[in-house]
């Protein structure tokens, strides 16, 4: 039977592999533009002309990053490096590094390479011009932060290591949770200890690749000590430390599932067939207590385990970071218990001893389990899809929303196959009839045995007796196939296992992609940018409620004539991020000395909040945490000084809140 059954899910089998190992080659693609952190401002601007040549070049992302050595190179037409290389911290999301002075007129060439809050690589380039454009021999297509082939590494590192803790979490709790008797057979065993044996090593690989992932990318580098030094220092590497130390304790967790744990129960029914009921209850309270150890136990292993994935990826950073984190952890943990505990039982039903399968009892109770799994998936599903998008179009306008569409409906199909392997688990009976056909084969075939060792020597009973054995296992396994109800549950148990692999490779190219939320802001900063013209209007609000206002100013000075332009991200009550931008009338940065800003709002005789922001280039000021008190028509007045003598107050209306 199992010879006619395999070549018709063969097609199905292989159809899933060739799915998942596209969607994993898939992983160098989407590396590369993978970034979690997007570039929001800058000073210089992107393309604009200066007519001074400034001090310093600055950066403003829409989270914190990590800056590393040469994280920012300025480069001058000829391709020469014109930074002085130490970059730094200037305030809140806001990174600077100083240029050397007596610039040339000409156009240069910005590239940065920094690591973003949750651990993945961001590069990019920009240009901006001193006096006019010039022609530039500068390429920075090697800004491929996660790409080529080490980022397709890393990808598959993290592919395997995802796998390998769903396999060995899951199925050590099917085990312990769902069928005990399991603990004794061979295959469930190894199924645990290869998903170990796989984390162990995607994790050590990812700590080795690390330091090139994040820089070079070069595959040279991946041996390199002092790049994993450098590492061991960072949030992740200490993440792929802990780890490798809970893997460690896991290990344990193991040797004791399938020792000690394992031995009771084939033993059990050797040591007390005499009758001491006594010795039988001692061994099956001692039974219960190492049930109970070992769940305590294998459940800290396994929440810290997941645990290193949310303190060093999504869930640390963005919105309600310390509800997130948990939540992420419980997610981890539902899909292990559900798709590991699948994996399990897939073993369970295929390669468990022919003459011992396993229990209709145990399928009800992994189906309750898996139930409430997919129940925890769905609520944490949920509130991380929220807190990743943040609106409804970024589920269609974004890669985050797009591959997020495609998890939501590979589990619904997943749902879907798993309710008719329920209706098969209903009907299935608690014992294999095959068991008791079995055992009256068994019997009946001694005999034979038993008058061949007689006539033909000890030889021969031997030879017959593997013979038998082999028969045997063979009318055991055509017994156990011929289970119509089995077999069903076998096909349909295939088929979510497979959908499985899909998904789990749809999830680890999600966890690489920039979060839709992200997208969008640094979208709406890049559109904030671009409208700086005096032709923009006085007041322009994107969609995320970023606000842009246009002032012209004129000092009656000479050359007091301009225009200032300020961005507030995001406009709304609480903190908010300032960029005060000041303009000539040619659209050149203007050098000006002091810029302040206050903020009334009227009808509620709340003001002015006085704003000194900072300058950080050539005609940018910026200030970060200016707290807006209440949603309101607020009068954003700016004074502008060209002078000692010569300032002017210009002043408009805008909703914020």
């Amino acid at each position: 039977m199992t010879q006619t059954i395999a070549p018709r899910l063969r097609p199905l089998v292989l159809l899933f592999l060739a799915v998942a190992a596209a969607l994993l080659a898939g992983l160098a693609g989407a590396a590369p533009v993978s970034a979690h952190a997007a570039l929001t401002g800058s000073a210089p601007q992107q393309g604009v002309v200066v007519d001074k040549a400034p001090t310093q070049v600055t950066l403003t992302f829409s989270e914190k990053v990590a800056l590393s050595d040469g994280a920012f190179r300025v480069l001058d037409p000829k391709g020469k490096r014109v930074d002085t290389g130490k970059a730094t911290e200037l305030s809140g999301t806001t990174y600077g590094v100083p240029l050397h002075a007596g610039l040339p007129d000409g156009t240069y060439t910005v590239a940065y390479q920094v690591v973003s809050a949750d651990s993945h690589p961001v590069a990019g380039a920009f240009t901006f011009s001193i006096g006019a454009p010039s022609v530039t021999s500068v390429s920075v297509s090697d800004q491929t932060a996660g790409g080529g082939v080490v980022g397709a590494l890393y990808g598959f590192g993290r592919y395997v290591s995802y796998a390998g803790f769903i396999v060995m979490v899951g199925g050590a709790a099917f085990v312990l949770a769902c069928w005990q008797r399991g603990s004794g057979v061979r295959a469930l065993q190894r199924l645990v200890v290869s998903g170990w044996l796989a984390m162990t090593a995607a994790t050590l690989a990812l700590l080795l690749m690390r330091g090139s992932y994040t820089g070079s990318g070069k595959v040279g580098d991946i041996f390199d000590l002092g790049l994993l030094t450098d590492v061991l220092q960072t949030k992740t590497g200490a993440a792929l430390v802990s780890r490798l130390l809970l893997l460690a304790a896991g290990a344990l967790f193991i040797a004791v599932l399938f020792g000690a744990y394992a031995r009771p129960e084939t033993e059990s029914t050797e040591d007390h067939e005499d009758g001491e009921e006594g010795e039988e209850l001692d061994d099956s309270s001692a039974r219960r207590d190492l049930t109970f150890g070992l769940g305590i136990g294998g459940g800290v292993v396994a929440i810290g385990l997941a645990a290193t994935w949310a303190l060093a990826e999504h869930a640390s950073t963005g919105l309600q970071p310390d509800i997130a984190m948990p939540v992420d952890v419980l997610h981890l943990i539902a899909v292990a218990v559900w798709l590991g505990g699948l994996s399990a039982l897939l073993v369970a039903l295929f390669r468990a001893p022919a003459d011992a399968p396993i229990e209709g009892s145990a399928v009800r109770r992994f189906s309750r389990v898996a139930f409430g799994s997919v129940l925890a998936l769905v609520a944490t599903g949920i509130y991380q899809s929220w807190r990743q998008l943040g609106s409804w179009s970024a589920l269609t306008d974004t890669s985050y929303g797009q591959l997020l569409l495609v998890k939501i409906g590979l589990v619904v199909v997943l749902v879907g196959i798993a309710f008719i392997s329920r209706r098969w688990t209903a009907q299935l009976p608690e014992t294999a009839p095959a068991e008791a056909a079995a055992d009256e084969d068994t019997e009946s075939a001694e005999e034979p045995v038993a008058a061949a060792a007689k006539g033909g020597g000890a030889k021969r009973a031997a030879q017959l007796d593997r013979q038998r054995a082999a028969v045997d296992t063979a009318r055991l396994k055509r017994l156990r196939n011929a289970d119509p109800l089995r077999s069903g549950l076998r096909r349909s148990v295939l088929a979510e296992a497979g959908v499985a692999v899909v998904l789990l490779a749809v999830t680890t190219v999600l966890t690489s992609t920039e979060p839709g939320r992200t997208e969008e802001e640094a979208k709406a900063a890049t559109s904030a940018s671009s409208s700086s013209s005096p032709s923009s209007s006085d007041a322009d609000s994107d969609g995320t409620g970023a606000l842009t206002l246009d002032m012209p100013f004129d000092t009656g000075g000479q050359d007091g004539k301009g225009l200032v332009r300020l961005d507030i991200n995001p406009a709304r009550v609480g903190g908010n991020v300032m960029h005060v931008y000041v303009e000539r009338t040619n659209g050149r940065a203007f050098d000006v000395p002091e810029v302040k800003v206050a903020f009334t709002l009227t009808a509620k005789k709340i003001g002015p909040l006085t704003v000194n922001p900072d300058r950080v280039a050539t005609g940018h000021w910026t200030a970060n945490e200016i707290q807006i008190p209440m949603a309101g028509d607020w009068k954003i007045a700016v004074t502008v000084r060209t002078s000692d003598i010569d300032q002017v107050t210009v002043d408009k209306n805008a909703q914020i809140g």
